[in-house]
């Protein structure tokens, strides 16, 4: 197949929609299907390809309030002329800026098969940023944009019965994936611990995400500090970047903030700490919940995303209820003091995810991209006649 994926984020920017759409491009590029990835510009940064992918840069902004990253301006015109000369199969549109917008209606006007990402909840956040009026407001925009694509994928079935019920149509269920093979507990490095001041019983927590409001970064503090209270020697590991970043660090110069990790390197920060603590309650998912256990770290979430897909609470990890943040803190103090149960919990958090191989969710994805396209070929044979 011809697929063409659009997104207003693409790496090196650092965040779960631009890893998870990278991880697409290049997986159904080795699975042998044509590929081209519409995007932003990105000042320095030259343009992926290979000779199944293809990148077509569009204008860009940068984000407010995220100088790191951009999104990207309408480009309907471009669009419409290249998919007329070069016609895609189906289009994937994995965010809900000015750019998704226009690729969606180009593809609509052509009579291409167009499915959607619902990978951020924006109406969450904008409570984090003193706009919490806006919430009904930007939920509404994100069900009329959505509304305009033949199918909208989703990483869990609890999102899926959410959107549903709001009015959403055509909501399907496609899992996310992680590298088995790149984030796995060998990683371990006593050199990295050794330079995070840590001996081998000494208990390492990280964070690894965007350092921003949106994040429930306070918990995350609180849970350490009660470790610290029973542990003094413990240590926290900051991997990321993000607004609240300066902030934190000022606030807690004990912290070890490391910038934002790419490959290995993340993998060796993950295998190399000792449990997880993800306090976030505004994901759609939470990729790094799926890569710490893959590394075999005891994690602490709260019960919705990836947790509720795949943690079962004290076998493979600990899943706290969403209103709970005092039984989140017990729960972390007390894996943080009993070396044994977080090696158990770790051991079987790596069980949990090994069947979530990339290629599984590649192949459904491509399924799913055909299923389309076969459909809109059947429902609007004149339109494609046409093009």
């Amino acid at each position: 197949m011809h697929i063409a994926l659009v997104t207003e984020t693409y790496p090196p920017e650092v965040n779960g929609v631009a890893l998870t759409v990278q991880a697409l491009a290049q997986g159904l590029a080795e699975a042998g299907h044509r590929v081209e990835v519409v995007r932003p510009r990105q000042p320095g940064v030259a343009a992926e390809a290979s000779a199944r992918m293809a990148t077509v840069t569009v204008a860009g902004a940068a984000l407010p309030r995220y100088p790191g990253l951009r999104f990207g301006l309408p480009a309907g015109g471009l669009l419409r002329r290249r998919w007329r000369q070069q016609r895609p199969d189906a289009v994937y549109v994995a965010t809900e800026g000015p750019l998704g917008l226009s690729a969606l209606r180009a593809a609509r006007r052509l009579g291409i098969a167009a499915c959607t990402g619902f990978h951020t909840r924006f109406d969450d956040f904008v409570r984090h940023y003193g706009a919490g009026w806006l919430t009904p407001l930007v939920f509404a925009w994100l069900r009329r944009f959505h509304g305009r694509a033949d199918a909208t994928l989703v990483p869990t079935d609890e999102l899926r019965q959410f959107l549903q019920s709001h009015g959403f149509g055509r909501v399907h269920l496609l899992r996310r994936a992680v590298d088995t093979q790149l984030f796995h507990p060998g990683r371990r490095d006593p050199h990295l611990r050794a330079q995070w001041q840590a001996t081998a019983d000494t208990p390492v927590v990280v964070y690894v995400g965007r350092i921003a409001p949106e994040k429930n970064l306070d918990l995350a503090v609180r849970a350490f500090r009660a470790i610290q209270r029973e542990q003094p020697g413990a240590r926290y590991v900051w991997v990321g970047d993000g607004p609240a970043r300066a902030a934190l660090q000022a606030a807690h110069p004990d912290f070890l903030f490391v910038g934002t990790q790419h490959g290995e390197a993340l993998a060796r920060h993950y295998a190399s700490a000792d449990l997880f603590l993800f306090p976030s309650l505004t994901e759609t998912f939470g990729n790094v919940t799926l890569e710490a256990m893959a590394c075999g770290l005891a994690t602490v979430a709260y019960d919705y995303g990836a947790a509720r897909e795949h943690i079962d609470d004290g076998i493979s990890g600990r899943r706290i209820a969403r209103d709970d943040a005092d039984g989140f803190v017990l729960a972390a103090r007390q894996l943080a003091r009993e070396p044994h149960l977080r090696a158990a919990l770790g051991g079987a958090a790596r069980d949990a995810v090994l069947p979530l191989q990339p290629p599984s969710v590649i192949t459904a994805f491509a399924h799913l991209l055909e299923q389309l396209r076969q459909e809109k070929r059947h429902d609007h044979p004149a339109a494609l006649a046409s093009t």
